[in-house]
């Protein structure tokens, strides 16, 4: 398998390992649980290292990332990134992954570990195919190169309410009004440029540092040590998974694959369908059009017991899907799951307009019956469950 240049840092810390994605990765230190309430009430340091780094240069970069992605490249100024969806003839999901526009004509493409080899195939393959070409202004210049640049990046994430506290006291660069989804290059943590930028996948407020290999541990070993009056703890993947859960964030393999589009996610959101043009659209046009067969929903068990992905649901007592994404929530103390169930099998005082179904919107679920229509089997016992809106958990709300 592989391994991050932490790897060694991680066993220093007597971290518990498992496989992930062909990569030795760190599972948990300290426990799950605390490691998943020490990023909700302070701050918790990730090795994610594993994720792909993909370069797209050239004067036509942005148009080529236009037929790519169902997010507006164009609309994406220098200094900023956005999450975009990748996605097959079908509308199904490749990759979702995030947008870094470098310079005018260089992007960054941060993807998942497990579908990095997948996506670079797929770009290599529609850069060489041309049918994007249609889409150039006559005359322009196609230049688009391509280079696979993960094995020269680490990637930390520090995420926590107290994360921007950490970073500001190590950081001689003016973090204070870097914005969401906003980065700089920072030359002052590490003495070479290290990538910060304001984005996560925890819930939580922080930051993700992209970094040499060779410069990782160090930055490592500077963020925990520097960390540590303020509560900053290492965390695995683990507490990644339940936070992430918690805060109801997808996770590709779970609510997101080849077979399922972004509308049927409740990730509308982020499909520019205005756009003329991109891989997918015409599919998710004519699924929005007949209004999704499938709708993504969240629940929550009234009683403790843990919902694991492909757990049957029923409505009404009649299977209607299967749990995506189930487990514990520390924080909520909830067990807590996502769902994709036949948009039929919904009740009807659940259905609401056609004009939010057409937007693939998740239903309003504001009104919760005495006795839920909704129960989870979980290894042959059923499970009373009740909807529940998006997120599950919300900062600025704290749960």
């Amino acid at each position: 398998m592989k391994r991050t240049a932490l790897y060694q840092k991680h066993l220093d810390l007597n971290a518990s390992l498992t496989a992930y994605a062909g990569w030795e990765m760190p599972l948990q230190y300290s426990g799950i649980i605390a490691e998943h309430l020490a990023v909700r009430k302070a701050a918790g340091l990730f090795d994610v290292s594993h994720m792909g780094e993909l370069m797209i240069t050239g004067a036509a970069a942005e148009i080529f990332l236009q037929y790519l992605l169902t997010r507006d490249v164009q609309k994406l100024k220098t200094g900023r990134a956005t999450y975009a969806l990748m996605c097959n003839d079908q509308g199904g999901v490749l990759d979702d992954l995030l947008v870094y526009r470098l310079q005018d004509d260089k992007f960054m493409l941060v993807v998942n570990a497990a579908n990095t080899e997948t996506v670079s195939e797929w770009i290599k393959n529609h850069l060489q195919s041309k049918k994007w070409y249609t889409m150039l202004p006559e005359g322009a210049d196609a230049t688009v190169l391509f280079q696979d640049m993960s094995v020269n990046y680490a990637l930390l994430a520090l995420q926590g309410p107290r994360a921007r506290e950490i970073l500001l006291s190590l950081s001689a660069a003016d973090l204070s009004e870097l914005k969401p989804f906003h980065f700089i290059l920072d030359d002052s943590l590490t003495g070479d440029p290290v990538l910060v930028s304001r984005t996560g996948y925890t819930g939580e407020d922080g930051f993700e540092l992209y970094c040499s290999s060779e410069q990782a541990a160090m930055l490592w070993e500077k963020l925990l040590t520097e960390g540590q009056v303020y509560g900053l703890q290492p965390v695995g993947l683990g507490a990644r998974d339940t936070l992430r859960l918690e805060s109801g964030l997808p996770l590709y393999g779970h609510e997101l694959d080849t077979r399922t589009t972004p509308l049927e996610a409740g990730l509308d959101r982020f499909v520019n369908l205005e756009k003329p043009f991109f891989i997918g659209r015409d599919a998710m046009m004519l699924k929005d059009a007949q209004l999704s067969a499938r709708t993504l929903v969240a629940f929550k068990l009234r009683k403790r017991a843990v919902a694991r992905q492909g757990c049957p649901v029923y409505i009404q007592e009649r299977q209607a899907g299967y749990v995506t994404s189930g487990g514990y929530a520390p924080f909520l103390q909830a067990s807590i799951g996502l769902a994709l169930i036949a948009r039929s099998s919904l009740p009807p005082e659940k259905k609401q307009t056609e004009g939010l179904l057409q937007n693939a919107e998740l239903v309003n679920r504001s009104q919760i019956s005495a006795k839920p229509v909704l129960s989870v089997e979980v290894r042959g016992k059923r499970y009373e469950a009740d909807f529940t809106d998006l997120p599950f958990y919300n900062r600025r709300k704290k749960g």
